[in-house]
Formats: structure tokens, C-alpha cells, sequence
């Protein structure tokens, strides 16, 4: 899933942005007010992790207008300021959490994955296809009761196509979502999506996972 990173301490935000990586998520940083608020307008982003101390445009602000313009991005807020006035001023303001520096990661990518199933509804807590499951907080894949060992890419791959289901992806979104970049070999996808089919489907014997010619690939709703 994306992230979106507002965080002007470059050093904390290039560490943030590689243990996300590492869990699976694609992370675009900003480093001011200004420009967290203009990506998290054009961005689809899942999820905004956003500093309150910020040059340009304080998180407050960049918060506050987002909500103003209708934008329900889910917003986790970071301050070194941990005054119950200064989290309820965040919170009012529309953010969906609050954590004070110093944190611990792991509670930080606990309370991601939160914010993720319940991000504007439209996230259940357990993805599924068919007999196809998927948990993102837990980091579990079943089919049927037979657990599925994935990498994290291919976990983030196989999470980006079931919260999608009978969707056609492009090859372009799948690297934008899933490796963060446009620059990366298209047909690096299509490795992928054949590690995935061979742990998914072929065990199983289902088709699951489709190939559009042309188009990208889709996730069948019915799991196959």
C-alpha cells in the first residue's frame, strides 16, 4: 500500500521510509508542509504519516485543509509535543491517531496496518477471494486452511490485487503501488505475478490470478 511520509528530519524520514519498504508498503517523502500537502492531493496514497512541526505549512494546517477539501486519506500524526492539548488539537482537526516522538517502530506499523483496515470503510480486516484470504495486519495468507508463505513483495503484490478484486491492473500501477517506482523493468511484474501463481493457484488448482493480454492482470473476486 502507499504512504506518504511528512517529515522534515531527512535522516528519520529516509529511516522511516526503509523500514515501510521493508514491511511491503511504497513510501513517497516530503520534507515541508507545502509539498506534503500538494503529493497528498495528487497522490492516491492509502495512508499519510504526518510531522506536526513542519517548515512551509505546519502538520496542523496541512491536516486541516485536506479535511477541508474532503480528502479522507487516513492520517497518522507524529510530534515530539506530548501534551493531551496538542493530541486533542491534532485529533479535532481531523488526524485518525497520534504518536509522540521518540516512538516504537513497531507500534508505528501496528497502528499503520489499523488505519488500513479501517481507512473510510472500505478496508476490511481480512481480505478475500473465494477461500482466498489475505491478512494485512497479521501478515497471513490462507487458501482454504492450507497457510501460504509469501515474500513481502509478494505479499504486497498479491494485497494490492485482492483490494482490487475482478480489477484489471496495469503493469504501470502495480510498480507505482507495489515498488515505488515507474523505473523499475515492467516485466519484473510479470516474474511475480508467476512466483505468485505458482504458490496460489497451481498447488491448488485454481486460476486465480489472470493475465490480461494487453492490459495488466486481474485478481478474481471468486478466488478461482
Amino acid at each position: 500500500m502507499r504512504v506518504l511520509v511528512v517529515e522534515d528530519e531527512r535522516r528519520m524520514a529516509a529511516a522511516l521510509r526503509r523500514g515501510l519498504q521493508a514491511e511491503g508498503f511504497a513510501v513517497d517523502l516530503a520534507h515541508d508542509g507545502n509539498e506534503g500537502l500538494h503529493l497528498a492531493r495528487i497522490g492516491d496514497y492509502d495512508v499519510v504519516v504526518l510531522d506536526i512541526m513542519l517548515p512551509g505549512m505546519s502538520g496542523y494546517n496541512v491536516c486541516k485543509q485536506l479535511r477541508a477539501e474532503e480528502n479522507w486519506v487516513p492520517i497518522l500524526m507524529l510530534s515530539a509535543k506530548d501534551g493531551e492539548y496538542d493530541m486533542a488539537d491534532g485529533l479535532d482537526l481531523g488526524a485518525d491517531d497520534y504518536l509522540t516522538k521518540p516512538f516504537s517502530y513497531v507500534v508505528l506499523v501496528a497502528r499503520l496496518r489499523a488505519l488500513l483496515r479501517r481507512g473510510g470503510g472500505r478496508r476490511p480486516a481480512v481480505l478475500r477471494a473465494g477461500d482466498l484470504s489475505l491478512d494485512p495486519a497479521a501478515r497471513e495468507v490462507t487458501r482454504g486452511e492450507a497457510p501460504v508463505e509469501l515474500t513481502p513483495r509478494e505479499f504486497a503484490l498479491l494485497e494490492y490485487l485482492m483490494r482490487r478484486p475482478g480489477e484489471v491492473v496495469s503493469k504501470p500501477e502495480i510498480l507505482e503501488h507495489v515498488w515505488d517506482t515507474y523505473d523499475t523493468d515492467p516485466n519484473v511484474v510479470e516474474v511475480y505475478v508467476g512466483y505468485l501463481r505458482r504458490k496460489i493457484d497451481t498447488p491448488f488448482g485454481r486460476a486465480a490470478l489472470q493475465t490480461v493480454r494487453g492490459a495488466g492482470y486481474r485478481l478474481a473476486s471468486d478466488g478461482g
